[in-house]
């Protein structure tokens, strides 16, 4: 017998013991079943055998294998935030899903800039979760304006706006410019972050203050309580304030769970940045851009009048029409309507200076956002056009939140004469005149008094505030003070 029939032997009984289930029936590929029928081999059944009568809950994951599918699925595999469990949280759910179209409209709102959100807080390493807070803070809505004077879609009140550096004068407003206040929220976001350590934190003092969250925590650590923000003792506002952000968190990270379709947010640029010629009108400028003044005004929120300044200010246009507005512009530069600044004479009214330009008084209030009935102060400055037609200005300045309730304190404090009643030597009345620069609320006093339109309230508000006049005595009645202050008094 030979060395190799052994070996020959083994390989028979192998080929043997596996012959039958190789020529059994077809495998199904569904699912495994562990019983055997007679006459067939290891059977595949499909899993609508399987009788679980609890089946597990659905779990999120998001496969980081592959490329995110639009801006929402970024958001998702960014998420870095413990999350939140309250009954808070179920309200502020409850409270977005009973209104559809609202939340509809705001996610819409919210594909023009949550591209550039998203890429800012990836490039600081900073939770993308945070790309939701403009819809708890202004619902994507760059023109929100709150009763505590903040604005924007990150609602700056004006304190907090420059001490980030945002520019806010008669021409802009950077707390309503989508990059520059962008920048500045995420500049806010992480200074409070790191004296916290801690988002939730971090998010509380946004909202409240950092000095209000301090105090809080003090309070609990002395007391010997906890001083995490479900611990602390806070307003209503801010107590809901995490739990709005965690709601559309959770929304977001499952629509389908919740019925919500989330709108489509392709996964580059929705608009790039290109440098304006100052004195064109916001108008002409969508023209050149071949885009809708609507859209135009809502990618450029932070103008306050409807001509671009001279200065650093970008245009912001969509992504795919910034070649298109430099070559229209290059054609067309000495044909666009341009429009100057006048600095008000003494002489002029608002009639004088509207014929001299060739507008009507409307047109010329309207454009400068100056109330009905309001005057023109000398050294004032004024928009007025050097060509073209001014009804495309007059289009934007209808969009511009602030052209019709603008106050003449926004506007650069003008030189006026001020007028003081001085006595001289011999105790005669005598008026001069001074010419001064006043801070912006002298000057929007003395505009109103130079204007006529001072109010009983306003003249409360003003005497209340005013230190009397010390009336000067006779000498007989000086002498007699005097000796009352030296006589002691009777107890």
């Amino acid at each position: 017998m030979s060395v190799t029939q052994p070996w020959r032997k083994l390989f028979y009984l192998v080929i043997g013991l596996l012959l039958p289930g190789l020529v059994a029936h077809p495998v199904r590929a569904e699912g495994l079943n562990a019983s055997f029928e007679s006459g067939a081999g290891l059977t595949v059944p499909s899993p609508a055998q399987l009788d679980l009568p609890n089946p597990p809950s659905r779990i999120a994951t998001v496969d980081l294998t592959y490329d995110a599918i639009d801006v929402w699925d970024r958001i998702r595999r960014g998420f870095g935030m413990p999350d939140l469990n309250s009954e808070l949280v179920t309200e502020q759910q409850v409270f977005y899903l009973n209104r559809p179209a609202y939340l509809k409209r705001v996610f819409e709102r919210g594909r023009r800039y949550l591209f550039h959100i998203v890429n800012e807080l990836e490039r600081r390493g900073m939770p993308t979760e945070l790309a939701l807070l403009p819809m708890v803070e202004s619902a994507f809505n760059p023109m929100a304006y709150s009763r505590a004077h903040a604005s924007g879609l990150w609602q700056f009140i004006p304190s907090t706006g420059k001490h980030f550096n945002l520019e806010q004068n008669w021409w802009v407003d950077e707390r309503r410019d989508v990059v520059a206040s962008t920048a500045a929220a995420l500049d806010y976001l992480q200074t409070i972050y790191e004296m916290h350590g801690d988002w939730q934190l971090a998010l509380a003092s946004y909202n409240w203050g950092e000095g209000s969250v301090a105090r809080a925590i003090e309070k609990n650590r002395a007391a010997g309580l906890p001083t995490e923000y479900a611990y602390l003792q806070m307003p209503a506002e801010t107590r809901n304030y995490v739990p709005k952000l965690q709601a559309l968190k959770n929304i977001v990270a499952q629509p389908e769970l919740f019925n919500v379709t989330l709108p489509y947010v392709a996964n580059r640029p929705y608009f790039a940045t290109v440098e304006g010629p100052a004195g064109l009108d916001l108008a002409t400028a969508a023209k050149l851009a071949e885009t809708p003044l609507d859209e135009f005004v809502a990618l450029n929120p932070g103008y306050k009048r409807p001509v671009i300044p001279a200065g650093t200010q970008p245009l912001v246009l969509p992504a795919e029409k910034a070649d298109v507005f430099r070559s229209n512009l290059a054609m067309q530069a000495d044909d666009a309507a341009k429009w100057r600044t006048y600095h008000v004479e003494a002489s002029d009214t608002v009639e004088r200076v509207a014929e001299r330009f060739g507008l009507s008084s409307g047109q010329l209030r309207e454009v400068n956002g100056l109330p009905a009935g309001a005057r023109l102060v000398e050294g004032q400055a004024v928009l007025v056009p050097v060509a073209g037609d001014p009804d495309g200005a007059l289009a934007a300045a209808r969009l511009l939140p602030d052209t019709a309730l603008s106050s003449t304190a926004a506007a650069p404090a003008p030189v006026i004469k001020k007028r003081v009643v001085v006595r001289d030597k011999h105790g005669r009345k005598k008026v001069i005149y001074t010419t001064v620069k006043p801070s912006t609320k002298a000057s929007a006093r003395a505009r109103d008094a130079h204007a006529g339109k001072s109010t009983k309230a306003g003249n409360r508000k003003a005497s209340s505030g005013a230190k009397p006049k010390a009336r000067v005595k006779s000498p007989q009645k000086q002498k007699a003070a005097a000796k009352s202050k030296s006589s002691p008094k009777k107890r």
